[in-house]
């Protein structure tokens, strides 16, 4: 795949998965620049092509009293200064048509949300901006499904889509990932695993959605032995106080030995 679409990305010779990490939501500079921090010395030393991510709002949220962000422009303001401090990519997902343009005065790659992959406008919004667009796997969609998301890209003019599998609804409240689903959506463009949505408890009672961050290195092995090219994870110093998405994301004390052990898989697969 061609990483050279995103701009300030390294590493990119290193023949690793690359990784898109960071907070949930951007819930303040001080949190995003001491995540970013940490993930870049981790991916420096393991030369893992890296993107910051941070949502700059939260539009799909179980309750009206859940945590949707601190500003639209603030937090972007917040994302682009993570970008020009430590010169690395950096990636957020948008909601509505007028988000695409907005968002792409600030960072480098635009992410559709599972949720809305289908939304036609949203989707050519996202790719007349000549951003990359990662186009996250709705849970309700098949692999194969998707061939026609990366197709509005393509058909607005732009060959950078990215796909990201972020699990498929079991019953009301879990999600599988179908491993079989990685080289089909291959096929169609560059394919991220996404370690921690994919292991969501939504649509709990209490309406906060619960999750199984235990599971993420299991999870995150299957996907780089089945040859994925990039890892998405959501990463927090504290998940237990997060604002949004805590109890599936993995707490940043045990990122270093996560991603070690699956550069050592990685390297792996290489020679086989």
């Amino acid at each position: 795949m061609n990483l050279s679409l995103v701009p300030n990305i390294k590493h990119t010779d290193s023949n690793n998965f690359f990784l898109l990490a960071g907070p949930c939501a951007i819930e303040s500079e001080d949190m995003a620049m001491r995540i970013a921090e940490k993930v870049i010395s981790i991916t420096d030393k393991l030369e893992i092509p890296y993107i910051f991510k941070g949502s700059f709002k939260k539009a799909n949220r179980s309750r009206i009293d859940s945590f949707t962000g601190i500003g639209d422009e603030k937090a972007l303001k917040i994302l682009r200064k993570v970008s020009e401090t430590f010169n690395v990519p950096t990636v957020t997902d948008i909601h509505e048509v007028s988000d695409a343009a907005l968002a792409a005065q600030y960072v480098d790659v635009l992410q559709i949300p599972a949720f809305l992959v289908r939304q036609t406008d949203l989707v050519v919004a996202a790719a007349k901006t000549g951003k990359v667009v990662n186009l996250k796997k709705g849970q309700f969609m098949s692999p194969a499904a998707m061939q026609h998301a990366v197709q509005k890209v393509k058909d607005s003019g732009s060959d950078k889509a990215w796909i990201t599998d972020r699990g498929t609804m079991f019953g009301y409240q879990d999600m599988i990932v179908d491993f079989r689903g990685i080289p089909e959506m291959r096929e169609f463009a560059p394919t991220i695993l996404d370690v921690t949505h994919s292991l969501q408890q939504p649509n709990q009672t209490s309406g906060v959605t619960g999750g199984r961050p235990d599971m993420i290195e299991t999870i995150a092995r299957a996907g780089v032995v089945n040859n994925v090219d990039g890892l998405f994870i959501e990463t927090h110093f504290d998940p237990a106080n997060a604002k949004s998405d805590g109890a599936n994301m993995l707490d940043l004390n045990y990122l270093e030995k996560l991603l070690t052990n699956l550069v050592a898989i990685r390297k792996t697969v290489n020679n086989l």
